[in-house]
């Protein structure tokens, strides 16, 4: 089994790519609020990160917020919720889309599919 993590940045397509999980048989995901390194140092001292300068207080302001889903997977369909969170977002590889990574699980309970 795998956790299946996904740190949406285009926060607006969050309730579409769980629309989309349901629609392929993904069940059950967890969402939570997130903010990224950048975003936290300016946040306590924008000059902790000089060489970003403005760029960092642009950051703050279009993308305050991300949402992190987290959902467990049969390793067999990773490349199905991929596929879901791509064909609603887009290519995964174009800058400012989000992150998506999976991490081996080795015990699990209470998941009932």
């Amino acid at each position: 089994m795998k956790m299946l993590i996904m740190v949406l940045n285009k926060i607006d397509a969050l309730e579409d790519i769980l629309e989309k999980f349901s629609e392929v048989g993904l069940k059950g995901a967890t969402v939570i609020d997130s903010q990224g390194m950048a975003r936290v140092l300016t946040n306590s001292d924008p000059n902790k990160l000089p060489l970003f300068g403005s760029l960092a207080m642009l950051i703050n302001e279009n993308r305050p917020y991300n949402k992190t889903i987290f959902t467990v997977l049969e390793d067999s369909k990773v490349t199905l919720a991929v596929e879901a969170i791509e064909s609603v977002v887009g290519d995964l590889s174009k800058p400012d889309v989000g992150i998506v990574f999976t991490v081996p699980i080795d015990f699990v309970q209470g998941i009932h599919r």
